[in-house]
């Protein structure tokens, strides 16, 4: 992790007058760390031993904190429980079908999609989405065997 992308968060938080609590903080290293898209309940689970009296309700307020403000972005997949993504730049994500896991994939050619929608329809394009999705290497294994 590069600690600019941490010390960049705690500025934004600052910025918008949110106080940064040593839960947020650990919540918000960790979210940058992590490259596994948590649930609230995995970051509970990282960090209960370092925090006891920390909730899972603690957890999800402050990711709603951070939601708020543009940090991280909240990925609903289906009916399996939100998982967390620290926002980096514009990435796309792949889906195992089978186990659920979400990679990041970088492809920034697609930022021109944006320009050619709104070009030929002229919407004034805000966002957009892409998933891809399949089977992962572990499971692509594991039916294999």
């Amino acid at each position: 992790m590069s600690h600019s992308e941490l010390k960049e968060a705690l500025d934004t938080l600052k910025g918008t007058g949110v106080r940064i609590t040593p839960q947020r903080h650990a919540i918000l290293e960790y979210l940058i760390n992590s490259m596994s898209h948590p649930t609230a309940d995995d970051i509970y689970k990282a960090l209960e031993g370092k925090f006891p009296n920390m909730s899972v309700a603690t957890v999800y307020n402050n990711l709603r904190v951070f939601r708020e403000v543009g940090l991280v972005k909240e990925l609903t997949y289906g009916d399996a429980s939100s998982r967390f993504d620290f926002i980096t730049t514009h990435h796309y994500h792949v889906i195992c079908e089978t186990c659920g896991k979400i990679v990041d994939f970088h492809y920034p050619g697609l930022d021109e999609v944006e320009h050619l929608a709104s070009h030929v329809t002229g919407f004034k394009v805000s966002h957009h989405r892409m998933e891809i999705y399949g089977s992962c290497p572990d499971c692509l294994a594991k039916e294999a065997h």
